[in-house]
């Protein structure tokens, strides 16, 4: 289940790291087909999956609770 979740911060930082480089690489022309619009599709399509991703793990991590797959540790206290 760890690595479930590892695995899914991950791949929003990634989303998230996509969605920055559309944004950086706004303003430069590459191509003639690489038209502003386009960028701004693909920069909202890397947030939309960061949000969808965030919500997904938030629920799996509620469901796994609930189901008892994971415990709470918490910090000791002396």
């Amino acid at each position: 289940m760890k690595v479930l979740i590892v695995i899914a911060l991950l791949a929003i930082v990634g989303a998230l790291a996509s969605a920055g480089l559309f944004m950086l690489r706004r303003g430069r022309i590459e191509s003639a087909d690489d038209d502003p619009a386009r960028r701004d599709r693909r920069m909202a399509r890397a947030l939309a999956l960061r949000v969808g991703l965030s919500i997904g793990l938030f629920l799996l991590i509620l469901l796994a609770y609930s189901l008892g797959w994971i415990q709470p540790s918490g910090v000791p206290l002396k």
